[in-house]
């Protein structure tokens, strides 16, 4: 089992990462230890989390997320999937065709 998940932090970025152990990794960030990113904008919170049965897809999903925008990410944590299509930028739809 594995996780992907979003986190806010404190400036209202979001940071998106994946873990097998959700609680101990969110544990983490939260006390400053998770990653350079989180260390130096908490407190964070958890926004968003997915449990996939297959290592391979979380890591393939969080990767994706990574590259979204803001507003992207925004859309999954409020579970508006149907809204990335008119979220993307010309430039995303370039890479993605092209």
């Amino acid at each position: 089992m594995a996780w992907v998940y979003i986190l806010e932090c404190s400036d209202g970025t979001f940071y998106v990462g994946s873990t097998s152990n959700l609680d101990a990794r969110v544990a983490q960030h939260a006390s400053g230890r998770g990653s350079r990113y989180t260390s130096r904008r908490t407190p964070v919170r958890l926004a968003w989390a997915e449990e996939f049965e297959n290592v391979a897809e979380a890591y393939a999903l969080e990767k994706r997320l990574q590259n979204w925008s803001h507003a992207k990410r925004l859309a999954v944590i409020e579970g508006r999937w149907s809204d990335l299509p008119a979220l993307s930028t010309s430039k995303e739809r370039q890479r993605e065709t092209g």
